[in-house]
């Protein structure tokens, strides 16, 4: 399995690039900037977008979904995010409103997205955005979780924002995130990676 990670932007979002082998097609998970620096690693590992997928539907995680000609998938209860500047939050990040103009796929709980040879499992983790997904990758592997804005090392998504919630937020992480095993590899969308097991003995938002 091809795994890269790439971080974007003035905000440090972390962008990552999955494929089953430099043939496939590549799961390009929240493009959140620099469309020339992703790329330039698509092509390092000689890949070509398959499809682009959203954790949330945040500025930092979405302004170069239109880059790659692919469809884009998102939970539906982001979908207004991406086709609105103020609810995306570019009006205030950076001056200038932006909105997504690809073809959008709309996801729910549980769904299975398939992309030659990679299969991740959604898991809707709300708080952070109502629409806040973890992605759980089940193929090839089963020990990595993409956690999005939800939860971060030794932290958790901002909820001071608008339509975000610390109580949803903390019951997505207890109820959702916390129920895998310990050595659940998390990769989060800013920051280092950790692992469940980590979090569940360091966290302070959790212990």
């Amino acid at each position: 399995m091809i795994f890269e990670k790439i971080t974007v932007g003035a905000l440090a979002a972390n962008c990552y690039i999955l494929s089953d082998g430099p043939k496939n097609l590549a799961v390009i998970i929240d493009p959140g900037s620099e469309a020339a620096k992703i790329k330039k690693a698509l092509a390092k590992h000689g890949l070509k977008p398959g499809i682009v997928i959203n954790t949330h539907g945040h500025y930092d995680h979405i302004s170069e979904d239109d880059s790659f000609g692919v469809e884009v998938y998102c939970h539906k209860d982001d979908v207004a995010f991406l086709r609105d500047s103020g609810l995306n939050l570019s009006n205030f990040l950076v001056g200038t409103g932006m909105v997504v103009k690809s073809a959008i796929k709309p996801l729910e709980d549980r769904q299975l997205i398939n992309c030659d040879g990679i299969a991740l499992e959604v898991i809707h983790t709300p708080g952070h955005t109502p629409g806040g997904i973890s992605l759980w990758l089940k193929k090839p592997r089963e020990d990595i979780i993409f956690s999005g804005d939800t939860l971060f090392r030794e932290s958790v998504g901002r909820t001071d924002i608008a339509l975000a919630s610390h109580e949803k937020i903390m019951q997505s992480i207890q109820q959702r995130l916390m129920a895998l095993d310990d050595k659940v590899e998390v990769y989060p969308g800013h920051g280092p990676g950790t692992t469940i097991g980590w979090e569940r003995k360091h966290n302070p938002f959790l212990v």
